[in-house]
């Protein structure tokens, strides 16, 4: 992880970089920017101010809309791009030695992914839509040429590299300082609030991930996830139907303990 989270600055001239933004300026400009979107509290623009956020207004150019199970990149694909997430939910994992997948994160709106690729200039984990999507597109040469010109953008990249390390050590934490219940009642409270900060409903969602999913992140088996989520609804914390649910109390929910 110490090796993804270091950034590799390449050479660049001034004049080149001046280049790459003259050249990408002349491509077809998408319809809505950074300034105008929702997510930019949540995104790379977060805390830059507005004048500084106008500029990032010319760093993508394009979105790809992302289809419930296609992939928008695979382990070992050359790096290129990273990705803004306007809409959708997704899943990102790695294979595993015996066929098996693990899964390392579920990003939504207003995440971003594809930082993984800038260390070795491909790709190391995967990227799959659980939900139809849409990404912007942020091509690493222009962000660079963009960075000459506004120092903070570089800033931001840090930071972004910064929480994948930090959501990282949380989940070293969780699996393994954690019993399963509490493993599983910390998934669904840390699910509630990227729902709250997006402004949807921080106590009835619906679970894009399967129960298999669930746990090949918390490091459960598919039986385990299962029989947690129906004793917590015995015990009236939560409502669970298909993929559907309602947290009832949160606060009982985090002080849940193995003995619940």
């Amino acid at each position: 992880m110490e090796q993804t989270a270091t950034l590799r600055y390449r050479e660049r001239t001034p004049s080149a970089a001046l280049h790459s933004v003259r050249t990408a300026r002349s491509e077809p400009r998408i319809s809505s920017a950074c300034s105008d979107c929702p997510l930019r509290t949540l995104c790379l623009p977060t805390g830059m101010r507005m004048e500084e956020v106008l500029e990032v207004d010319g760093l993508v150019f394009t979105r790809r809309r992302v289809r419930r199970g296609e992939h928008l990149y695979r382990t070992g694909e050359v790096f290129k791009s990273f990705y803004a997430f306007r809409s959708g939910f997704f899943k990102t994992y790695v294979d595993g030695p015996d066929g098996d997948s693990q899964t390392i994160a579920f990003p939504m709106a207003g995440d971003v992914v594809g930082l993984d690729g800038i260390e070795t200039d491909t790709h190391r984990l995967n990227v799959v839509a659980l939900d139809d999507g849409e990404v912007c597109v942020i091509p690493y040469a222009h962000f660079e040429a963009l960075a000459l010109r506004v120092p903070s953008l570089q800033r931001q990249l840090h930071k972004l590299m910064s929480r994948e390390i930090v959501r990282e050590q949380e989940l070293m934490t969780l699996l393994g300082g954690m019993r399963a219940e509490a493993r599983v009642a910390a998934f669904l409270l840390a699910l509630s609030d990227k729902f709250a900060i997006r402004g949807y409903s921080a106590s009835q969602f619906r679970l894009r991930m399967t129960r298999e999913e669930i746990g090949s992140y918390l490091g459960l088996k598919l039986e385990t996830v299962s029989r947690v989520l129906s004793r917590f609804q015995e015990n009236g914390l939560i409502t669970v139907e298909l993929r559907s649910l309602v947290i009832h109390d949160a606060k009982k929910l985090a002080a849940v303990t193995p003995d619940l």
